[in-house]
């Protein structure tokens, strides 16, 4: 899993060719620690896609911009342009990611 230190370094993942998968994440939040052990999984069981773990205390100002207000959340783009977000102040299961990864097929 890709883990940017700068902005800069965040701006290259969108210009990116493929779908790339923004994982908003902070350590101090429980239910992003839930999600952690399966992180490794979620990237294996998705091959074609690029994850992109975002610390977003670190990345505030993109929180902001792309509406993140609730964590763990995850914003998927293909060529520069979002297609899909699962963006809410629940807990997420490995089978939901699953199928909301799923369902952008």
């Amino acid at each position: 899993m890709l883990k940017p230190d700068t902005y800069e370094e965040l701006a290259t993942y969108l210009e990116r060719e493929g779908r790339i998968v923004f994982l908003f994440t902070a350590d101090w939040c429980p239910d992003c620690q839930f999600l952690y052990p399966f992180l490794d999984e979620l990237e294996a069981n998705n091959p074609s896609l690029t994850f992109v773990q975002v610390d977003r205390d670190d990345f505030m100002l993109l929180a902001q911009k792309w509406d993140i207000f609730g964590i763990p959340s995850l914003i998927v783009v293909e060529n520069g342009r979002e297609i899909g977000r699962l963006v809410n102040k629940r807990r997420k299961t490995k089978e939901e990611i699953n199928r909301f990864l799923a369902g952008l097929e």
